[in-house]
């Protein structure tokens, strides 16, 4: 570069910010993380010097300095600081979706059972809400979707459970001891564990009688909701049942690509194939029979239509049940789009309230006790 081309880029350099300036939506509380993030790309973009270069090999042109490599102690290093603006990637604590928590002991002649629930109560004459997760998952997976369902219904109450061998739910030995794996998960413990916590709290707080209720389940939490109202272990409280993306046909021709997935579980049984065989089968076995065979009303959310079996698909055909497809949801339904998911629920439970029947004079005369 010549002396005079030199002049006129420091001229021209001169006129220029120190800076860049910041973008528009960008404030300088989000730009400290740019400066540090800066600093370490000059350093991932510092060239390397032989040790025998000279000073004269330093004023040449860039295209005759060499490549210019990466420090490799820098090249995956993360960035310090808070990943986005100010807000800290820390957990959401379980109060910003529910007010309470309950810790429901039942003892059993072989264990002893800790029921653990998160719940918000509700106000008078209000529904409650009965959810249960999936497998592997929380009483936490339904947060999203229970702080919109009281947007919808801000009078209702809900109770999301843990599962045993789920979240705070605990299972004991007579002795106190602390249960190890492998747990029963057979589905009449499962739907009997349901049933007792909702009981058990029934008695905690007092209650004469449960108000009416809603179960709703998602994946595995779907045959255990069906299994209570098929069975009709809580009385006529129940208006009606939610079953969240599972059903018996799709699941059983899931049992095959399940081996893969449980071959990364913890060997506590002797085989993949003994889990598969012990709990699958006996999980979503006659499942859509009982969806349509339970007294309340019945409404089933999926996904997609493709997961549907011939006995639903004719059920639906007969008008037995409410049909919702979410086909831009994955699994996780009340996850991925809990506003939608609450409002169907919502809808559904004003269908099925007995409390806004009003009936012909004659016909509830005919209905009061005593009346022949």
């Amino acid at each position: 570069m010549s002396d005079l081309q030199r002049s006129f880029a420091k001229v021209k350099l001169a006129g220029l910010p120190t800076e860049p300036p910041l973008p528009p939506n960008v404030t300088i509380e989000e730009n400290q993380f740019a400066e540090e993030d800066t600093d370490e790309l000059q350093a991932l973009l510092e060239p390397e010097q032989d040790e025998d270069s000279s000073s004269a090999s330093s004023a040449s042109s860039a295209s005759s300095t060499g490549t210019i490599r990466p420090n490799s102690k820098h090249l995956f290093a993360r960035p310090t600081g808070l990943s986005s603006g100010s807000r800290a990637l820390n957990p959401l604590p379980w109060t910003d979706y529910f007010t309470q928590e309950y810790y429901l002991e039942i003892v059993h002649p072989d264990e002893i059972v800790i029921h653990h629930a998160y719940v918000k109560l509700p106000g008078p004459k209000g529904p409650l809400f009965v959810l249960h997760h999936g497998a592997g998952s929380s009483g936490l997976s339904f947060a999203l979707f229970a702080a919109e369902l009281l947007k919808a219904l801000p009078n209702c109450g809900v109770v999301s459970v843990d599962a045993r061998g789920h979240g705070e739910t605990v299972v004991k030995t007579p002795n106190g001891e602390i249960k190890g794996e492998p747990y029963d998960l057979s589905l009449d413990v499962l739907s009997s564990d349901l049933t007792n916590t909702v009981k058990l709290l029934q008695a905690r707080l007092g209650w004469p009688e449960l108000p009416n209720v809603v179960l709703v389940g998602h994946s595995l939490g779907g045959p255990i909701v069906t299994d209570v109202a098929w069975k009709g272990t809580l009385g006529h409280s129940v208006l009606g049942y939610a079953v969240l993306d599972v059903v018996e046909g799709s699941a059983m021709d899931a049992l095959q690509k399940m081996n893969s997935y449980l071959a990364t579980r913890p060997k506590t049984f002797p085989s993949v194939a003994s889990v598969t065989e012990h709990y699958w089968e006996n999980w979503f076995t006659g499942l859509s029979r009982k969806f349509l065979e339970a007294k309340g009303g019945k409404l089933l959310i999926l996904a997609g239509t493709d997961r549907l079996d011939k006995e639903l698909m004719i059920g639906q055909m007969q008008g037995k049940y409410q049909l919702q497809v979410f086909p831009d949801a994955g699994h996780f339904i009340q996850e991925d789009q809990p506003a939608r998911t609450a409002m169907v629920v919502a809808d559904f439970y004003h269908r099925n309230d007995r409390s806004a029947l009003v009936l012909p004079p004659k016909v509830g005369e005919m209905l009061k006790p005593g009346h022949k």
